[in-house]
């Protein structure tokens, strides 16, 4: 690591606070810590971490309407981290911007996995107009894709989705998300056209569409797209 990734926790919880800064300090990354919403803010403000570690069971904000306030204009990854652990509150928070999400307790090995997968993603997304994955590459601004220098023919819909995945590399979106930026507002409750037009992108970029390695299924809520 050539320079200490600064990781913000926002969490009112101190057991929580002590496990994450020694797990995430022996891991090369420098800790900041703000135990409510406000200084949260503040701190991301001030900071600008390079990931937020955020609660939503804060005791002055819920973290859903600071998860809100803060995708505003903060553009680096934030992972939930939550005893909340229905559907709906998963996808409200991925659908207010979160980049993952875990439930608590967690295995600390599994959290610093998810943190080096969503790192890693955003330090793909530069001003570069070309994303490359493996074997995979996609030309955003000339809408052409490549797998092993061939050339993948794609429908204008299948690019878009799978542009928008490769972007978001590494982040869960749920279906109705993909639904809304790929097809508008009206497809939001679509989701067969969704799994139709995965299932194509699969057999098109996957070595085993039946095992895809690149669109990951996330059971109940979206995909996510992996390396």
């Amino acid at each position: 690591m050539k320079e200490k990734e600064t990781i913000l926790i926002i969490d009112d919880e101190t057991q929580i606070q002590r496990l994450l800064e020694i797990t995430l300090s022996a891991s090369g990354y420098k800790i900041i810590h703000a135990q409510n919403g406000q200084d949260g803010l503040v701190a991301a403000a001030t900071n600008n971490p390079s990931l937020i570690l955020l609660d939503l069971g804060l005791p002055d904000i819920d973290g859903q309407n600071l998860l809100i306030k803060l995708r505003d204009w903060f553009k680096n990854p934030i992972i939930v981290l939550s005893v909340r652990n229905t559907e709906i509150e998963i996808i409200k928070a991925l659908d207010n911007g979160a980049n993952d999400y875990l439930t608590k307790p967690f295995r600390t090995g599994e959290l610093l996995a998810r943190i080096r997968v969503v790192l890693r993603a955003n330090s793909i997304i530069d001003n570069d107009s070309t994303l490359s994955f493996g074997d995979l590459c996609i030309d955003l601004l000339n809408h052409t894709v490549k797998l092993k220098n061939e050339i993948v023919k794609l429908t204008a819909t299948e690019f878009s989705l799978l542009s928008l995945l490769a972007k978001n590399s590494g982040r869960v979106l749920t279906h109705q998300y993909i639904l809304k930026e790929v097809w508008g507002y009206g497809y939001s409750e679509h989701s067969q056209y969704l799994r139709v037009f995965v299932a194509q992108l699969r057999k098109k970029i996957e070595e085993n569409p039946s095992k895809p390695k690149l669109i990951i299924t996330e059971s109940g809520i979206g995909y996510r797209f992996g390396e």
